[in-house]
């Protein structure tokens, strides 16, 4: 035991305690978080064979903007970290892969099916974590308040999406696109997310349960019907406005030259 209490006298013996302290936390810390993150952002009943073919489809259908290894480019952000709701979102509505640039990506008809979209959002959520895709049950409208889930979106959605969900423009040529074709997953994962110019609404924010609500007043406004005939896009009372006075004055054009013509038979 005289070398042990020799080598503990040693002056370089405590910076190796120190030294080796910091090695054993790092390697907790590594594997506890690496660990949390893909717990926490890989899908339900993802995968390895998922991962490699997500990695698959990313480096043929993703990797030009965003890198080999997702890192980013000059072309497209890292996707590092911005879980599988995001990508999922992104991939379902069309948006990604892009096939054009400018002010906003527009939506159109998803490039992959469903088992390529989940594959491609297990891949994102392997690189580091992230918000994962809402199961059914979570994003389901079944038992939520309407009414609360109307006073929500006037507050906090209608400025960009309109009172109905119908779209309205914004600034720089972008838009907010309309809600009416939104599957009751895409529309959680807008709030979770923030895709382009929408901010992020994750859950201290606006809560699970309140996410509910608005979905099922943004999907019950869809079938509503309308009182005065026509809906005229329900963009609100502009458009209606317009309508409204166009059509007058075109009624009263008419009432006009038919009195004219009258008045000069007689």
């Amino acid at each position: 035991m005289s070398w042990i209490t020799a080598r503990r006298r040693h002056p370089a013996a405590g910076y190796a305690v120190v030294v080796l302290g910091l090695v054993l936390v790092g390697v907790v810390y590594a594997a506890i978080a690496g660990y949390g993150a893909s717990a926490a952002g890989l899908p339900p009943g993802s995968s390895a064979q998922e991962v490699a073919q997500g990695r698959e489809l990313f480096e043929v259908s993703c990797a030009t903007c965003h890198g080999l290894n997702a890192e980013g480019t000059a072309r497209g952000p890292s996707l590092i970290g911005v879980g599988a709701a995001a990508v999922d979102f992104q991939v379902s509505t069309g948006r990604m892969p892009a096939k054009t640039m400018g002010a906003q990506v527009p939506q159109k008809p998803p490039t992959l099916d469903a088992a390529q979209t989940h594959a491609l959002a297990t891949y994102v959520a392997s690189l580091g974590g992230g918000p994962p895709v809402p199961a059914a049950a979570q994003v389901s409208p079944a038992g939520a308040n309407v009414g609360l889930g109307q006073q929500i979106f006037v507050a906090e959605c209608a400025q960009c999406h309109n009172f109905s969900g119908a779209g309205g423009a914004l600034t720089y040529g972008k838009y907010a696109p309309a809600l009416t074709s939104a599957t009751p997953t895409q529309i959680y994962e807008a709030m979770l997310t923030g895709p382009q110019s929408m901010p992020v609404f994750n859950d201290t924010t606006i809560p699970p349960s309140e996410k509910r609500d608005i979905i099922r007043y943004i999907t019950q406004t869809r079938s509503e019907p309308n009182p005065g005939g026509f809906s005229l896009g329900r963009v609100g009372p502009v458009t209606e406005g317009l309508v409204g006075w166009l059509a007058g004055i075109g009624l009263l054009i008419l009432a006009a030259m038919w009195i004219t013509a009258k008045q000069r038979e007689q």
